[in-house]
């Protein structure tokens, strides 16, 4: 590695504990803001320090502020990665997680629940909501894959975006048809579309945890034949790399982890775009890097992303698909120029 680029994956962990500290301190509620970091200093083993934070105010900061903290952490670790892999192993640097119709996919299952539980009863021995996302993302990819392989030959990259691209249109309509049909639950599903972490809590953090865990560890293992996968499929083949092997585990892996945080999350986009393209420009094109810092900034950008959300409208929220969208168009259209200006 580079001896600049070494400081990178450091100062990269210094802020996302920053942003960690940050986000507890910041909300409607609660105590005074620098009275947070004492707080959770208190509570640490052999440390004893007077916050002047109530039991009540305690409550605050870690059922309710810490939950949501960790959870955008998760999620924009996870979307950031998925990027960064995806951009990787299609050698497209243009594609985000939701490629290959997981978004579509996630939000028509969470329609259809919304649409059988009108009534807000809960008889369900599960949470049926992100049970039926997870799977929605989980089918949506698996007819993608299927679809592309099956006509696709020796050119899966390209033949897998288009039936993306067509899976996710089949899955969309499916979904405007179900609420035409069931309009007092439209927004309820738009609200969920937009990102939901205002209702995160301990129960989510412990469900998309291992399926982050699991799917960032592979991720992790293959980053050095993302490497090798940058100069072509017939190059990356002569040089002993089995091309479609890689393409299958990076794309399960990013997906599994993709579906499990886009099932308690919502769908929060343009952050698999924003982060791996931010650490590309300032840390190089190997993916050796691009994989840690992906999952270190991305962890930093939603947490951050997530603060205005709070303060903006209060007692109401901005939801943070809204605060990503508003960042990540700009940065999306000032990417396409630059690139034209490049070519």
């Amino acid at each position: 590695m580079h001896p600049v680029r070494r400081w990178w994956i450091p100062a990269a962990g210094a802020l996302a504990l920053v942003s960690v500290l940050l986000g507890a301190m910041v909300g409607p509620a609660g105590p005074t803001w620098w009275r947070v970091p004492l707080a959770l200093l208190d509570h640490l083993p052999l440390v004893s320090l007077n916050s002047g934070v109530t039991p009540r105010e305690w409550t605050i900061i870690w059922d309710i502020r810490m939950p949501r903290v960790v959870l955008a952490a998760l999620v924009g670790s996870m979307l950031s990665l998925s990027g960064a892999s995806y951009q990787g192993v299609f050698r497209n640097p243009l594609v985000d997680p939701y490629l290959l119709g997981v978004a579509a996919g996630a939000g028509l299952g969470a329609t259809l629940v919304f649409t059988l539980n009108r009534t807000g009863s809960s008889t369900w021995i599960i949470d049926p909501l992100p049970l039926s996302a997870f799977a929605g993302g989980m089918l949506a990819v698996f007819v993608t894959y299927v679809v592309g392989t099956a006509f696709g030959g020796q050119k899966s990259a390209s033949t897998l975006v288009l039936a993306g691209v067509a899976v996710t249109a089949l899955a969309t309509a499916v979904q405007t048809f179900v609420l035409q049909r069931h309009t007092d639950v439209v927004r309820q599903v738009y609200s969920w579309i937009l990102g939901r972490l205002s209702s995160a809590t301990w129960g989510d953090v412990r469900l998309v945890l291992p399926y982050v865990v699991a799917s960032s560890a592979v991720l992790f293992l293959h980053r050095r034949l993302l490497d090798i996968m940058r100069v072509g499929d017939d190059e990356a083949t002569a040089l002993g790399a089995s091309v479609n092997r890689v393409r299958i585990v990076v794309v399960i892996a990013a997906t599994l982890g993709t579906s499990a945080v886009v099932a308690v999350s919502g769908l929060i986009g343009f952050v698999g775009i924003i982060v791996p393209h931010a650490v590309r420009l300032l840390a190089g094109a190997s993916y050796r890097v691009i994989v840690p810092l992906s999952l270190l900034v991305g962890a930093s950008f939603l947490i951050i992303a997530d603060i205005p959300g709070r303060v903006l409208q209060n007692p109401s929220e901005t939801p943070i698909g809204v605060v990503t969208a508003f960042l990540g168009a700009p940065f999306f259209l000032l990417l396409l120029r630059t690139k034209q200006g490049t070519r």
